[in-house]
């Protein structure tokens, strides 16, 4: 700004052109009445410009601290974000199957790798214990529904970012949301369902003129008509593998789902209704005589066609179809008691160590695998190395396999199916296994002429002491 010039007086003001100075005028006299007016003005002026001025003020403020927050918690994510690695223990599904699967993962997610491996069944529950009690576990793996007391203090409960209580219940059949809940929170997330079901010889039955059974009474008539013996009493082809423990494959649940239908209780196996249930199972063998313990595994004679009715999961077509690819067979959903409509499942669930340091990834990832499109994409890859996937675990793909006559009876009986700790099969030398023993032994008793009242009187004794050590409660939910 130019300096003032030394004639420079009060009232004066500047000429239009610098540097000329002004002239001697007789100053004006600005009256108090004009000097408020232009005070008021001049305030005007100045509020209108602050009023102006305050949105590029307020804007000028959200940008600086948009700015400051991702400077301070955005860019050192950014920088800091590391290629981690989440090890995976699986056990059935092949490095072949998970392969295409876990491309597409690593393609959304880069920095976030997948370490699959398949475990073996043999002393796996001792393994993943052991490994997860060292902090040398895996950040997920896969588990058996019935060891859930033996792992809920090692799970991480679904966080409600992936999933919450509501949306589980809505997606997941009731034996899924009973038995997964802990307090108030779920253990895991089932990738599939699976449940007894029946299997008869297709050549059989038509060459007798007969169709499946729905209760247990036809199938009682249909297994002694159905049963063959040569000349000296011995069987040829037996009705219907039932009765003993030592050769007929899922034994346990099949007992455990006559005892749930007959409504007794599974964790105080005492009185008429659980005798009757295990009278009722051993009769197959101690008096109707279609089946006994000189006979090879059920498995092996139901796919050889010495046996016309077997019960079992969708794993054992694989099996039967291994043997004899030929065999021509069906499956149907398993007989009633009159008046009920229940059945017994038997599933894996993946779950998340609570030691993992990379549970967030962790849930993420089974997020990921339990998604509709992954979880169809998954079983189609099953499908190409063998007959069909998993069964889904999810309510809102049933209608999918419901075209599959071979698939669906294991899914149309997912929403009225039950379980406990009497599911075969699943290796644990743990609470299951050991379940099994007390209601072996009762069976076996009985055959054996023992009292049915005293055989099971032995194993209730057991089983409370077992439920006990693990912490379960002596009551069975229905």
């Amino acid at each position: 700004m130019p300096e003032q010039s030394q004639d420079f007086q009060a009232g004066f003001s500047y000429p239009k052109a610098w540097g000329e100075k002004p002239s001697k005028e007789t100053p004006t006299v600005v009256s108090p009445g004009d000097m408020t007016t232009t005070l008021h003005l001049e305030g005007k002026s100045r509020l209108g410009f602050l009023k102006k001025l305050l949105p590029i003020l307020l804007i000028l403020i959200v940008v600086l601290a948009a700015g400051y927050a991702i400077y301070k918690f955005g860019l050192p994510r950014l920088r800091g974000v590391k290629e981690v690695t989440l090890n995976y223990w699986g056990l059935w599904e092949p490095d072949e199957v998970m392969k295409e699967v876990l491309a597409e993962w690593e393609k959304e997610h880069p920095k976030i790798k997948i370490n699959y491996t398949r475990q073996s069944h043999r002393e796996y529950r001792e393994r993943l214990q052991s490994a997860l009690a060292r902090n040398e576990g895996p950040d997920l793996f896969r588990f058996h529904i019935a060891w859930l007391p033996m792992f809920k203090n090692e799970l991480e409960p679904v966080p409600a970012s992936v999933m919450s209580a509501s949306q589980f219940e809505s997606l997941y059949y009731p034996v899924m949301t009973t038995n997964l809940r802990s307090g108030g929170d779920y253990l895991g997330i089932p990738l599939e369902v699976d449940s007894l079901t029946l299997f008869y010889n297709q050549e059989i039955f038509q060459a007798a003129g007969k169709l499946p059974p729905a209760s247990w009474d036809e199938l009682r008539k249909l297994a002694i008509e159905l049963t063959t013996r040569d000349e000296t009493g011995k069987i040829q082809t037996a009705g219907v593998a039932l009765g003993t423990t030592g050769n007929v494959e899922h034994w346990p649940d099949i007992l455990g789902l006559m005892m749930i239908q007959n409504g007794a209780n599974l964790a105080n196996p005492t009185g008429n209704l659980a005798r009757d249930a295990l009278v009722f199972y051993t009769i197959f063998n101690k008096t109707d005589r279609v089946w006994d313990e000189t006979l090879p595994n059920s498995t092996l004679a139901f796919a050889t066609g010495k046996v016309a009715m077997y019960f079992g999961f969708s794993w054992d077509v694989f099996e039967i179809k291994a043997i004899n690819p030929n065999l021509d067979f069906r499956v149907v959903s398993a007989p009633q008691l009159p008046g009920t409509d229940t059945a017994w499942a038997s599933f894996w669930v993946e779950g998340v160590a609570k030691k993992s340091g990379l549970k967030e990834e962790a849930w993420e990832f089974l997020k990921f695998l339990s998604s509709p499109e992954i979880t169809e994409k998954l079983y189609q890859a099953e499908s190409k190395v063998r007959l069909f996937g998993e069964p889904y675990a999810r309510v809102d793909m049933a209608s999918r396999l419901k075209s599959d006559p071979m698939v669906a009876p294991f899914i149309n009986q997912a929403p009225k199916a039950e379980t406990w700790y009497l599911c075969s099969r699943t290796w644990d030398n743990g609470l299951n296994d050991r379940m099994i023993k007390y209601f072996e032994d009762a069976v076996n008793a009985v055959n054996a002429d023992t009292d049915p009242d005293e055989a099971l009187q032995t194993a209730a004794s057991g089983v409370s002491q077992l439920l006990s050590q693990y912490g379960v409660a002596t009551a069975v939910t229905r």
